[in-house]
């Protein structure tokens, strides 16, 4: 008889339907504050908004129920990390000075391939079996992602466009392989998604139609926006 692997995720076992858990980290909750008070104090203006906004976003992620529901549904451990690469690092990018770095196209490959890297089934087994594995995922996810989002605010219209439009092809074809793989394939979500009433396979393909709509669209809307400043100022430049 084969026992199923025990998994010890940073934000706990999994939990029971209707038990929802909050993750009062000591030293999380520590350095949520501390950010907060150095947001405060050097910041100013929107950029001290979108700082807080950003650590507000990470909150959720963290400390909220979402964090101990993301060890039972895959589908919650992907709406957590659409929160921090697609709402957190946007806001985080656009807390921070402004600096034309010229590394558009280094910056969305990188935040792609890590993104698609911490899917892999290995390596997020390996996240979820290892708070250090783990901590390492969050922070690389969440800095390459700012560092993408903040390529994309310096860079030229044209040029943040593309990259954003490259950036929700690159969500939207994850989300769709792991739509259509007809098998789950994250063994720590093997034996955690029944109570919740999916099975490993539909709880995947939530994730899954997760990365391929609203997700995708969140770069989609950026990319619009940005294409929609560059028609305006066109049109005043003619009118002037």
């Amino acid at each position: 008889m084969t026992l199923a692997p025990v998994w010890t995720p940073y934000c706990g076992a999994a939990p029971d339907l209707g038990e929802w858990r909050w993750n009062l980290d000591p030293i999380l909750l520590l350095v949520l504050a501390a950010a907060t008070g150095l947001i405060v104090v050097r910041l100013h203006g929107p950029r001290r908004l979108f700082g807080l906004a950003a650590v507000a976003v990470l909150a959720v992620g963290f400390v909220s129920p979402l964090c101990a529901l993301s060890s039972a549904l895959f589908s919650a451990r992907t709406v957590h990390h659409v929160l921090m690469v697609a709402v957190a690092a946007p806001l985080l990018a656009w807390a921070l000075p402004e600096r034309r770095q010229g590394a558009l196209l280094l910056a969305t490959a990188v935040q792609a391939l890590v993104f698609w890297v911490w899917h892999a089934p290995a390596a997020y087994s390996a996240a979820l079996s290892n708070d250090l594995v783990y901590w390492v995922m969050q922070i690389s996810l969440l800095v390459s992602a700012t560092w993408f989002w903040g390529e994309a605010r310096a860079a030229s219209a044209p040029a943040a466009v593309v990259a954003l439009l490259a950036a929700m092809l690159a969500m939207g074809l994850l989300g769709a392989i792991l739509t259509f793989a007809g098998q789950s394939v994250y063994a720590p979500h093997a034996y955690t998604t029944l109570v919740w009433g999916f099975t490993p396979l539909e709880d995947q393909q939530a994730a899954g139609l997760i990365m391929w709509a609203p997700a995708s669209a969140l770069y989609l809307f950026a990319a619009l926006g940005r294409l929609g400043g560059l028609l305006g100022s066109d049109v005043e430049a003619r009118a002037a």
